[in-house]
């Protein structure tokens, strides 16, 4: 079974964001876009079931949900003998 990846939504201005974490929010936007410092942020401890809001944005974490795939599993090719 995979791992659970979390997620962080951002909704600003009727656009949506997605970041692999908090700070990466601020790679992006600045404190005064969204309208909270990274430690204020940091210490609200955003979750699943508590996301943060102000009249700049909304913030929710969720799970990325992707299918288990194949990739980078080497299967043993079929042997074929030649005939001698």
């Amino acid at each position: 079974m995979m791992a659970d990846r979390k997620i962080i939504h951002l909704h600003k201005d009727g656009e949506d964001y997605y970041f692999g974490s908090v700070s990466a929010i601020y790679s992006v936007f600045t404190k005064e876009d969204i309208g909270v410092s990274y430690g204020s942020l940091r210490n609200y401890a955003i979750s699943p079931d508590k996301p943060y809001s102000n009249k700049h944005v909304t913030i929710k974490e969720g799970v990325l949900i992707s299918a288990k795939g194949n990739r980078g599993i080497k299967n043993n090719p079929p042997r074929f003998s030649r005939g001698g």
